[in-house]
């Protein structure tokens, strides 16, 4: 059964950086495509930004490019989310998806395992 599971949350000042983790188990991350997702109270869940496990290949949404870098470390089967220049529209929880094709879509639906979400907080 794989497993995910995110850490790092918490509440920083606007301006600051956060980095996420997404360890998996039951899979090894260099053949598991992950992304990030993140949902605000009251609004829909939003791709964030993924990694396939077959090209490395990245994919982020047009407002953390430039501030948000997804990586991966194989050997910790932990894949990343650093997060620099947050805003307070950056607030949500933010959850960590798995799928074994190595295509990023940006649909949740596409993807069939989740964490449980991590609540990253930006004060202005």
């Amino acid at each position: 059964q794989v497993q995910l599971v995110e850490s790092g949350g918490g509440l920083v000042q606007a301006g600051g950086s956060l980095r996420l983790s997404c360890v998996v188990s039951g899979r090894a991350v260099s053949t598991y495509t992950i992304g990030w997702f993140r949902q605000a109270p009251g609004n829909e869940r939003e791709f964030v930004a993924g990694m396939s496990w077959s090209t490395s290949a990245t994919k982020y949404v047009d407002s953390v490019k430039g501030r948000f870098t997804i990586s991966r470390d194989n050997a910790k089967n932990t894949v990343y989310l650093q997060m620099n220049s947050l805003k307070p529209e950056d607030t949500a929880v933010y959850y960590c998806a798995g799928r074994q094709r190595p295509t990023i879509p940006k649909s949740g639906s596409e993807y069939d395992r989740w964490g449980q979400g991590t609540q990253v907080t930006v004060s202005s």
